[in-house]
């Protein structure tokens, strides 16, 4: 029966738990396993569960008030409390752990165990001998490698089963690729096993990272090839060569003296901001071999249920960034493969996640450094692209990921919930305005929006109509509600129009309070008071995004307000020419008539029903002549 009293879980339980290397096992009211997790001692780790709730976190009290019973398991050491735990983890996904995400299974590349094996992607790893080479978390680059071999070795691509009676008895017969160059045709007789062989041997040697030695051994083929006068054969080597230059100089070249590493590193959501896909952490994986960049991995891992992943907990940290590595390296035991002997991290795991052969430690300057940035901004781009995704599934996500990004782009002190934007609109000098709109939350405030006819300036000038409406807007906000100043102001134009609202901002004493940016149309490139350099923005991301709303919606409102005003001085111009009709009557026509174009056209009777007799005689005849 399950132990439902906290006391008598300490007392009939923890009292008898082993102080010995081991995985424990939280389980609810209905027996169903919530957490699972290692420790070097199991009385130790688990007592600290059961202490007082002013000493526990907001998410370790939400585990232990679900916390029934509590199970144990013995081993011998750390090493196998990790690889058992990993086990449980994955089989029983519990509520309360910090999970792989598995939302898809990344490719492979294998070269099947038959005669005249094949290379091709798969997604699924089949214990019959195979080689597998992979993951990959990019499926084009996979396919991109797999076209490359077929390209350099013409290997055949059927699923024939090939035998030497058969190929000898003639059972096969050739298919298009023999003919159209692409295929060596090993189903007829055209290459012999042993030289077909020798194909597979360089593919395996590329995937394991041994490209530039395969280069070397090809260029010198091609040079005996060539002293042999056996040119056509030269010919091949010397196209094996280029077509895998070609591609390993697109590869990342890391210095030859860092021979073989694993470089791991890790993002939390919360680096961006505090609604976003709350319990996630992106990590990625980089294995070096030869000094090259041979395998890159980028894994998303979660927690499922209340639980969030906590950046600002260095135990979170650590517990997180172990499961990544744990992770990663049972996918490569799927395919055989082993860490490398050193392996660079952020921070340290765990201790007892590998053996002591193993040389884990964080890199504190030169390549090896360089490297670990490397791989911190690959994890952050596969995290931005993830909540990319996730917001094209949740618009409203997405106008929160803007406003969180644009707090992180822009160093500002508060997240800009409350943004404005103005634009000036004149055509040649005539009827200046500007317009003023709000975003609130990333989404348009409409009632909040504002619009400014130009009182103290004669012609089309920008700069100063730019000076004027934020200073008439600012000082008037801190005379009526001080405390819904913006956390942002943006400025359509450039150098000269930001200069100017600076300066009305400065003239308020709020230069210090209301941070403000310009937003320059020719590059879409962001200006800051006093800082010569522009700061460029990836133009897919959500902040620049934002930004470039705001400054649109600001130049569509503005546009509005200069044409409703442009319109109205057309059409009260038209009416003050007619003799006899003054402001009060032009006025009661446009009411009534909506438009010049239509006094123009309305009958002597209907233009009487709006101005009475006399005065509509007066207008029908003006527009009548």
């Amino acid at each position: 029966m399950p132990i439902k009293d906290k006391d008598k879980i300490k007392k009939e339980i923890i009292s008898i738990l082993p102080q010995q290397p081991g995985v424990y096992r939280f389980l609810d009211k209905d027996g169903k396993i919530i957490n699972v997790g290692k420790a070097k001692n199991l009385k130790k780790r688990v007592s600290s569960y059961f202490v007082s709730e002013s000493r526990l976190n907001a998410k370790t009290r939400v585990l232990v008030e679900k916390i029934a019973d509590v199970k144990f398991t013995v081993v011998e050491n750390e090493q196998d409390a990790f690889l058992l735990e990993n086990n449980l983890i994955k089989e029983n996904q519990p509520r309360y752990n910090i999970l792989l995400k598995d939302s898809k299974t990344y490719p492979w590349i294998c070269i099947k165990k038959e005669p005249f094996p094949r290379v091709f992607i798969t997604r699924t790893l089949t214990r019959d001998g195979s080689l597998y080479f992979g993951p990959y978390s990019s499926a084009m680059y996979a396919k991109d490698l797999v076209d490359m071999f077929h390209s350099m070795f013409r290997l055949r691509t059927c699923s024939l089963k090939l035998n030497v009676e058969d190929i000898a008895n003639g059972k096969f017969k050739e298919c298009l690729n023999f003919h159209i160059n692409k295929c060596d045709a090993p189903c007829i007789g055209k290459i012999t096993e042993e030289a077909y062989a020798e194909n597979i041997e360089a593919v395996k040697n590329i995937l394991k990272g041994n490209a530039s030695q395969m280069i070397r051994l090809f260029r010198e083929r091609m040079t005996e090839a060539a002293s042999k006068m056996e040119f056509e054969l030269a010919q091949v080597y010397k196209e094996r060569m280029q077509t895998l230059s070609s591609h390993y100089n697109k590869s990342l070249i890391v210095q030859p003296d860092l021979t073989n590493l694993d470089v791991f590193s890790i993002v939390f959501t919360d680096s961006i901001g505090k609604t976003t896909a709350k319990g996630s952490a992106f990590g990625n994986y980089f294995r070096v071999t030869n000094g090259c960049i041979t395998r890159v991995l980028n894994l998303e891992l979660k927690t499922q249920g209340d639980f969030s992943i906590e950046e600002d907990s260095p135990e979170g940290r650590k517990a997180v960034l172990t499961q990544f590595m744990l992770s990663v390296y049972n996918i490569l035991s799927d395919a055989g493969e082993k860490p490398n002997p050193e392996i660079l991290v952020p921070f340290l795991p765990a201790e007892g996640i590998l053996s002591q052969d193993h040389n884990i430690h964080v890199p504190l300057r030169g390549d090896k450094l360089s490297l670990l940035e490397l791989s911190t901004k690959n994890a952050k781009e596969f995290m931005l692209q993830a909540l990319k995704q996730e917001a094209l599934k949740n618009p409203e996500e997405k106008k929160s990921i803007g406003v969180e990004m644009l707090k992180r782009d822009l160093h500002l002190k508060e997240y800009p919930v409350h943004i404005e934007c103005f634009d000036n609109s004149n055509i040649q000098g005539t009827n200046p305005v500007a317009s003023c709109v709000v975003f609130r939350d990333g989404k348009p405030s409409k009632k909040d929006y504002r619009k400014f006819n130009i009182k103290t300036v004669v012609g089309a000038n920008d700069f100063a109509s730019m000076y004027e409406v934020v200073y008439r807007r600012y000082s008037r906000m801190l005379q009526e509600n001080k405390d819904d100043l913006p956390q942002l102001v943006v400025v359509d134009g450039g150098r000269g129009q930001l200069d100017f609202a600076y300066q009305a901002l400065k003239d308020l004493n709020l230069e210090e309070t209301l941070p403000i940016i310009g937003i320059a149309k020719r590059l879409e490139e962001l200006i800051k008071p006093g800082d010569p350099n522009p700061l460029f923005l990836d133009k897919n991301s959500p902040s620049l995004k934002l930004i470039m709303q705001l400054r649109d919606e600001a130049h569509r409102f503005g546009i509005t307000f200069h044409r409703s005003l442009r319109t109205k001085k057309q059409a009260v111009s038209a009416l003050t020419e007619i003799k006899g009709i003054g402001p009060a009557t032009q006025q009661k026509l446009l009411q009534h008539f909506k438009s010049v174009e239509r006094i123009k056209k309305a009958t002597e009777a209907e233009l009487a029903a709006a101005i009475g007799k006399a005065a509509a005689k007066k207008v029908f005849l003006h527009f009548s002549s």
